[in-house]
C-alpha cells in the first residue's frame, strides 16, 4: 500500500498516527499491543484529528530514530525488533515504526510484568490485558487452541451427548463410538479411560457444558426501529453449538421479507438480504467465536434497516475482510472446525469470505460492514434503500384502521408495524408472513369472517392479488374457507384443522 493510501486511513488496529514522539509510556504500550496482535505501523509527524501532515524537523531524524529503538529495546520483552524508516511527502520527513505480528507472545513492559504489563489493540486503542487474554496469547504460542484442552473429571461414559451422536450420523451416514472420537480430536485415552476436551463438551448436552460454557449460547433479537430498544421477537438458543446456526438463520428468516418477481410465467423469489451469505456469517461466528471469553455470547440483532451478527473474540490477525475475494483461511478452534467440516456446516476451507462476496454481488442494495467493538467482531448487512423518513412516521397494528378513505385509497402515511403479539396466536411462523396475510389474519381475529369482497377494498389490491394471498393462507393451513359463489367466506382454522 503507498504512503498516500496509508496515511488516508483512519486509526485502527494496525495504524496510528502521532504529531510528535510520544512519551515512552505511550510508545512501549502500542509497540506491545501491536506486537500480540497483528502487527502495525506508527508514524510519527502526523497529527490524527484533523488529519494533518505536519512533518518532523530533519535535524532531528537520527535522534528521534535512536530514542525509540533503545525505548523499545529496553522496555519490551521479549524483544521486539521495530523496522524504523524514513520517508519524504509533501516536502515534509516523518518517521515509520513498523512491527510484525510477534511469534512469542504474551509481550509485555519489562518493569511490570506479564499480568500488569500486557497490552492488546482494541480499535484504535491500547488496552491492558486480562488473565484470559494472556492466557489465549501463551496458548497461541504454544499453537494449542482453547477447544482442544482437557476436562477433568469427565467421562465420556458420563456424558450427555445423544444429540451430536444422532448428527454425526444423520449427516454423515456413520455411526461415531470412541476411536471415531478419538480420530476427530474429541477424546484421548488415558489409563483405560476416554477423557474429553472443551470441543466434545460445547457439542454435547450435558447440563456440564452450560455449567462450565454459560455465555456458549446465541442471543438473538428483532428490534423496533433502526437501534437497540424495545424488541418485538426474542429467543435464546442454548443448545449444543453445531445446532446453533442453523436455529439462528431460522429465526432470522422468520423476520425478514421475501418478495416475488416474474419472468413471463415463472415466479421467482428474492429475499430481503441475502440469505446465503447471512447463513454463512452465522457459521463463522459460531466456528470462529472465542470461547474463553468469558460474559460474552453471541448476539443476532434485526432492525428495520439492517441485521448485525457479533461474535465474541477479535478477527483474527492473518484474516483481512477488506479483501474477501482472496480464499482466506485461519482457524482460532482447531479442533471443532474439522468437527463441522464432517458434519457439511463448513463446506471448503478459506471459501466462507469468497461466498458472502459473491452473494452480496446481486444485491447492490445491500452494504457490508465490518468492525470490532470492544473484544468482539460485529457483521452489518446493511439496507441502504431503508427510508429513513419512515421511522419518523406513525406506527400502527391497527390493520382495521387502514381502511380505503372517500377515494378509495389507504393511507401511505402510516408505517405498518407487525401485530406479533396477536399473530402469534394464530401460528408459531408469525414472522414470515407478508403484510397482506397479517392484515387479513388480524382483520378475522377481529371481525370472526372476511369475504373476497371485503378484502379487495380492504387490502387495496386487485382480485389476483387478493385471491393469491388467500390462496397462500389457505395453504399453510391458518383459514378455511366456507360457502360457495357470493356466500364464500373465510374463517380461522381451529387447531385440530391446523394439525390435520
Amino acid at each position: 500500500m503507498t504512503i498516500t493510501k496509508r496515511l488516508e486511513q483512519p486509526e485502527g488496529r494496525t495504524l496510528e498516527f502521532k504529531e510528535a514522539l510520544p512519551t515512552q509510556a505511550d510508545l512501549n504500550k502500542t509497540m506491545i499491543a501491536f506486537a500480540n496482535d497483528a502487527g502495525g505501523d506508527l508514524y510519527v509527524g502526523v497529527q490524527d484529528n484533523p488529519r494533518k501532515v505536519i512533518g518532523v524537523n530533519e535535524n532531528e531524524l537520527l535522534t528521534i530514530e535512536e530514542q525509540l529503538s533503545n525505548t523499545i529495546h529496553d522496555s519490551c520483552e521479549p524483544i521486539i525488533n521495530p523496522e524504523i524508516s524514513f520517508l519524504k511527502y509533501q516536502d515534509k520527513h516523518l518517521i515509520e515504526v513498523k512491527i510484525h505480528k510477534g511469534s512469542a507472545p504474551p509481550y509485555y513492559l519489562k518493569h511490570k510484568g506479564v499480568e500488569k504489563g500486557t497490552y492488546i489493540r482494541v480499535g484504535s486503542s491500547n488496552r491492558l490485558a486480562n488473565i484470559e487474554i494472556i492466557n489465549e496469547l501463551k496458548r497461541h504460542k504454544e499453537q494449542i487452541s482453547f477447544d482442544s484442552l482437557p476436562v477433568f473429571n469427565l467421562e465420556l461414559r458420563e456424558l450427555d451427548w445423544h444429540s451430536f451422536r444422532n448428527q454425526f450420523l444423520e449427516k454423515t451416514n456413520e455411526t461415531i463410538d470412541d476411536v471415531v472420537l478419538r480420530k476427530l480430536g474429541l477424546a484421548n485415552n488415558e489409563q483405560g479411560e476416554t477423557r474429553l476436551n472443551h470441543a466434545m463438551l460445547l457439542l454435547s448436552d450435558d447440563p456440564k457444558r452450560t455449567q462450565l460454557f454459560p455465555y456458549a449460547k446465541i442471543e438473538c433479537a428483532r428490534f423496533k426501529g433502526v437501534v437497540p430498544g424495545d424488541f418485538i421477537d426474542q429467543k435464546t438458543i442454548d443448545v449444543p453449538i453445531s445446532l446453533q446456526a442453523e436455529q439462528a438463520y431460522q429465526f432470522i428468516l422468520r423476520h425478514i421479507s421475501q418478495g416475488s418477481t416474474y419472468d413471463g410465467v415463472y415466479r421467482k423469489d428474492r429475499w430481503e438480504y441475502p440469505v446465503i451469505a447471512i447463513r454463512e456469517a452465522i457459521r463463522n461466528a459460531v466456528i470462529h467465536r472465542d470461547y474463553s471469553l468469558k460474559g460474552k455470547d453471541i448476539k443476532i440483532a434485526i432492525f428495520d434497516d439492517k441485521v448485525e451478527i457479533t461474535s465474541p473474540g477479535k478477527l483474527l490477525p492473518t484474516v483481512d475482510f477488506n479483501e474477501m475475494e482472496a480464499g482466506q483461511s485461519d482457524i482460532r478452534n482447531k479442533v471443532l472446525a474439522p468437527v463441522f467440516k464432517k458434519l457439511g456446516i463448513i463446506e471448503q476451507w478459506g471459501n466462507g469470505l469468497q461466498l458472502i462476496s459473491d452473494e452480496l454481488k446481486p444485491y447492490p442494495e445491500i452494504a457490508l460492514k465490518w468492525s470490532e467493538p470492544g473484544m468482539s467482531f460485529r457483521l452489518s448487512f446493511i439496507n441502504l434503500r431503508f427510508d429513513k423518513e419512515q421511522e419518523s412516521r406513525p406506527i400502527t397494528t391497527d390493520y382495521d384502521r387502514l381502511v380505503p378513505d372517500s377515494a378509495g385509497l389507504v393511507p401511505d402515511n402510516r408505517r405498518i408495524m407487525p401485530d406479533y403479539g396477536r399473530l402469534r396466536t394464530i401460528t408459531d411462523d408469525y414472522a414470515r408472513l407478508d403484510i397482506e396475510e397479517q392484515k387479513i389474519l388480524i382483520y378475522v381475529l377481529d371481525n370472526k369472517i372476511i369475504s373476497r369482497k371485503e378484502a379487495v377494498k380492504f387490502l387495496n389490491l386487485k382480485e389476483t392479488k387478493t385471491k393469491e394471498t388467500f390462496h397462500k393462507l389457505l395453504e399453510k393451513g391458518l383459514i378455511s374457507r366456507e360457502g360457495e359463489g357470493r356466500n364464500t367466506h373465510y374463517k380461522l382454522s381451529n387447531k385440530d384443522e391446523n394439525q390435520t
